[in-house]
C-alpha cells in the first residue's frame, strides 16, 4: 500500500505491522529566531502561536530516521561487544550462534509446493534458485532476529531521548474511563475504517485491564474513500447529545451499518428521542464538529487511521494489547503529565 500524505491527497486507512512510537528531534529554544521580513524577527514561539501543530509532523519524522539509526547503531555495539568477550569476528560470531542453526534447505517436492504459491509465469526450473535464496534469507533474519532479541535481553539498554509531547485539545470531548487517569489516549478514527474496526475490540480490553488508569478520548477523521464515515460521526454525536455517545460508538463498530435510516435504527434501539435524534442527524448539526477535528488531524500531519496520541506522545497504526501494556507502563513509570480531559 502507498501511503501519501494526508495534507494533498487525505488520510489513508491503514494499519502498520510493526506500530511506530514517534519522538522529537530536539530542543529549540522558543525565543529562537527562524526568519527575518523587513528587519522584523520572528521567532518559534510566533510560528506556533499562530500553527501549534505545524512542526509536529517534521519532529516526528526526523526522529523516526533518528531512532532507526540509534537502534542499528545498538545491535552493532552489542554484537562486537559480544564477539569480543567470545575471542571473535563479528561475522565468526554470527557464523556460530546464526548461521549454524539455520536448517537445510527444504526438499524439491517442497519447493515446487512453495512454486505453486508464487505469482510468476516462469517456470520452476528458472525460479527455483531465487526460492531457494529467499527462503535461506527469510530463515537467516528469523535467526539473527532471535540472537539479537537474547543479547539485548542481557543488556540493559535505555534510550536518552525524549518523545516529543503534542498539545491535543481535549476540552469538550468525549471520554470514556476515570477522568482524573494518569494515562490519556486521544484516537482519530473512521467508524468505516477496517483496521479502526480491529483496533476497537484491542482498546476496550486495554480500558477494562487498565481501569482507573487509563482514559480515552474518541475524534473522528471520516476518510474521504468512505462515504458513510461522515454522516455516521454525526450520528454518533446526536447521540451524545442524549447522553449516549459511547453506546451509539460501540453498536456502530458492532453492526457496522452506516445507511441514513440505519443510523436512524439504531438511535430507536437505544431508545433515544427519535424525532430529536433525526432533527439533529438531518439539520447537519454535528458536522462542523466533525470536520474540526479532520481538520485537526490534518494539521499534525497524521497519515493514517487508527492514529493515537497517549498522554500527547504520537503513536501510528494498530497496537496489540500487549504493546498497549507496554506503553501504559512505560508512561506511568515516567511520571509524564497527562492533559485535562473533558467529559460528555
Amino acid at each position: 500500500m502507498i501511503r501519501k500524505s494526508i495534507l494533498t491527497l487525505g488520510f489513508v486507512c491503514s494499519a502498520l505491522s510493526t506500530a511506530s512510537f514517534a519522538a522529537t528531534a530536539g530542543d529549540v529554544s522558543p525565543d529562537t529566531a527562524m526568519v527575518e521580513i523587513d528587519g522584523n524577527k520572528l521567532t518559534l514561539a510566533d510560528l506556533e502561536r499562530l500553527h501549534p501543530s505545524a512542526l509536529f509532523h517534521a519532529r516526528n519524522t526526523f526522529y523516526e530516521g533518528e531512532r532507526k539509526v540509534i537502534l542499528a547503531f545498538i545491535d552493532d555495539y552489542l554484537l562486537d561487544r559480544q564477539a569480543k568477550k567470545e575471542n571473535l569476528t563479528v561475522q565468526q560470531l554470527l557464523d556460530r550462534h546464526v548461521n549454524s542453526t539455520i536448517a537445510k534447505d527444504p526438499p524439491e517436492e517442497a519447493l515446487r509446493v512453495y512454486y505453486e504459491g508464487v505469482d510468476t509465469t516462469e517456470p520452476y526450473e528458472k525460479v527455483r534458485q531465487q526460492i531457494i535464496d529467499h527462503i535461506r534469507e527469510m530463515r537467516t533474519n528469523r535467526a539473527k532476529a532471535a540472537y539479537m532479541a537474547s543479547l539485548h535481553q542481557n543488556a540493559k539498554i535505555e534510550l536518552l531521548i525524549a518523545p516529543p509531547r503534542a498539545e491535543v485539545a481535549v476540552k469538550e470531548t468525549l471520554a470514556r474511563g476515570a477522568a482524573n487517569a494518569q494515562v490519556q489516549i486521544v484516537e482519530y478514527a473512521d467508524y468505516e475504517c477496517p483496521y479502526c474496526q480491529v483496533a476497537e475490540p484491542i482498546l476496550t480490553k486495554v480500558l477494562a485491564d487498565n481501569a482507573g488508569k487509563v482514559s480515552l478520548v474518541y475524534k473522528d477523521v471520516p476518510l474521504p474513500m468512505h462515504a458513510h464515515a461522515q454522516k455516521a460521526s454525526e450520528a454518533a454525536r446526536c447521540a451524545g447529545e442524549q447522553g449516549k455517545f459511547w453506546e451509539y460508538h460501540d453498536s456502530l463498530y458492532a453492526t457496522k451499518q452506516f445507511e441514513i435510516p440505519q443510523l436512524k435504527a439504531a438511535a430507536r434501539q437505544l431508545k433515544l428521542d427519535g424525532e430529536a435524534f433525526d432533527k439533529c442527524l438531518d439539520s447537519d448539526k454535528e458536522a462542523g464538529v466533525v470536520k474540526g477535528t479532520l481538520k485537526e488531524g490534518q494539521q499534525f500531519g497524521l497519515e493514517g487511521t487508527p492514529s493515537f496520541f497517549v498522554n500527547g506522545r504520537f503513536v501510528s497504526g494498530n497496537l496489540s494489547a500487549e504493546d498497549w501494556r507496554k506503553m501504559i507502563d512505560m508512561e506511568i513509570a515516567s511520571g509524564s503529565a497527562r492533559k485535562e480531559t473533558a467529559t460528555r
